[in-house]
């Protein structure tokens, strides 16, 4: 029976993470939550990492004409200097641009933030600003294209992600609100945002590997963290093609009404 539960446990967090994690309403402030409501001990890096590598998957699968578009034609600008790859190299180069502040914050700060900030308390009062942030840009409709960005633009996109490593921030979030509010139409804003998750979460996990294989947990709960990784992966790629028929309807301000129901009742009991 405790085998069960705890395979139950892991299903439910992977589950968690897999749909919150493209939505505009924070994974790892939804994972706090689980974890509180239910007295599940899942902590340490090396199952948030697990889980994550699982919806970066997800994404890939889903953008995967872009990144193989960008990273010909990108070749193609590079090695023969054709013109009409240019806008797409300038699209690699501002992703790279937008990567650089979430990943200076992330290797210097991360751990402090997110040992400081992991409380139910404080994620129920993000989630506030999540669906403030939200509700701020609901009726936006820019006007950039994808080679219509600049460096300027890349660069508040980043720095808003870095503001996402605070628990209950969503990253898609905030990088979506900044895409918008910098005048991006909502599919350049959807496609930057993730294709900026990317190389971010590639980073993260690659540069994590040794405390997954250093986390003693690791091996005695391999089965109950393959089924989170499945939950994650499945959970994604559905949350995700939801959540691109949402923004092309223009329907962000719902997640702004669900991050306050959320974060009002955290904060009153939790």
């Amino acid at each position: 029976m405790t085998e069960l539960w705890t395979l139950i446990q892991y299903l439910l967090l992977g589950f968690v993470q897999g749909i919150t994690e493209p939505l505009p309403i924070s994974s790892s402030g939804h994972i706090i939550i689980v974890r509180e409501l239910f007295g599940i001990e899942a902590r340490g890096l090396s199952f948030e990492i697990f889980v994550n590598f699982a919806s970066l998957l997800a994404v890939l699968l889903i953008y995967r004409h872009d990144i193989y578009r960008l990273s010909k034609h990108g070749i193609l600008f590079i090695t023969k200097k054709d013109k009409k790859a240019k806008s797409d190299f300038q699209f690699i180069f501002y992703l790279l641009i937008g990567t650089i502040p979430v990943g200076i914050v992330g290797l210097l700060f991360g751990d402090i933030i997110g040992d400081t900030l992991s409380s139910t308390s404080v994620v129920g009062f993000t989630l506030l600003i999540t669906a403030m942030a939200i509700w701020m840009i609901r009726n936006l409709r820019g006007r950039k294209n994808d080679g219509d960005l600049s460096s300027k633009d890349a660069i508040i996109v980043g720095l808003a992600q870095t503001i996402a490593v605070t628990p209950g921030i969503s990253r898609s979030g905030a990088s979506i609100v900044a895409s918008m509010l910098v005048g991006m139409k909502q599919e350049t804003a959807l496609r930057f945002s993730f294709l900026l998750y990317i190389p971010v979460s590639l980073g993260t996990t690659i540069l994590e590997v040794p405390e997954i294989i250093r986390d003693p947990n690791f091996s005695a709960l391999m089965i109950p963290y393959i089924i989170a990784f499945i939950a994650a992966f499945i959970a994604t790629y559905f949350a995700l093609k939801g959540f691109i028929n949402i923004m092309a309807k223009g329907n962000l301000k719902y997640f702004s009404y669900y991050c306050v129901v959320v974060g009002l009742l955290v904060i009153l009991f939790l």
